[in-house]
């Protein structure tokens, strides 16, 4: 059982950092890319994060936990990160607006990818194809991630490798949830929705207090909306048809 719970774990994270990895390595192979790009990038992936947690996460968890519990979990997770928010205030500049884009990001991303974590390893222990299954849709979720993680990054001039290695660090949790889950084996499906929902509060307050507002800033342009909107879609399509 202990070989079985190394592989997982390691498979858990080669998987997230499959993801991960891949949306931050095609955000550094760009060369300069234009605000309007970058504004563009971080708006469709508030869009498509918005959709996981609004079609997927959210539902998830008010069939595992119910409605109150995952309303609470959710108010809670929007209430930390507004502290975290006010504890991270890095002051007005330019360059400073980038680094708690950035830093914000990559909190969310990290609880997000957390309780994925939890959902991957319940899912190898009540069958292998379903935590195959999770471990693909991980997968692909976290490319756009990746970008996230990259953009503001990029725009304050941040080190290719550096950059990759920050994208590495939020795939970590996911590795963590995985092996708690499989750990745990029984663990408690009310435990698993509320840590659903508190993610589900925590990537709301990053989506809409952080990155759409900086995506605005970067290019107020139709295409910007667009992007948005694309996410929202392509979120829709991945939740139903994956």
């Amino acid at each position: 059982m202990s070989n079985r719970i190394v592989l997982i774990i390691i498979f858990s994270g080669v998987v997230a950092l499959i993801g991960t990895m891949l949306g931050a390595f095609l955000g550094v192979a760009m060369n300069k890319p234009s605000k309007r790009f970058l504004g563009t990038i971080i708006g469709f992936a508030s869009g498509l994060m918005l959709s996981i947690v609004v079609f997927e996460l959210i539902p998830e968890a008010i069939v595992k936990t119910g409605f109150l519990k995952t309303l609470l979990f959710l108010v809670l997770g929007i209430i930390v990160v507004v502290i975290i928010d006010k504890i991270s205030n890095l002051g007005s500049n330019v360059n400073s607006q980038y680094t708690k884009v950035a830093f914000m990001v990559a909190i969310g991303i990290m609880l997000h990818n957390f309780p994925e974590g939890l959902i991957m390893g319940f899912g190898f222990v009540n069958g292998e194809n379903l935590g195959l299954k999770m471990s693909v849709i991980i997968a692909i979720h976290d490319v756009p991630e990746g970008l996230a993680v990259a953009a503001p990054l990029m725009l304050l001039g941040t080190n290719s490798k550096r950059i990759l290695f920050y994208a590495f660090l939020t795939a970590l949790p996911t590795a963590i949830g995985a092996w708690i889950g499989i750990y745990i084996g029984s663990i408690s499906v009310n435990i698993l929705g509320s840590a659903l929902a508190f993610a589900s509060g925590v990537m709301l307050y990053v989506i809409y207090g952080e990155m759409i507002p900086q995506s605005k800033k970067l290019w107020p342009g139709t295409i910007n909306t667009l992007g948005i909107l694309l996410g929202i879609i392509v979120g829709l399509i991945m939740t139903n048809v994956i």
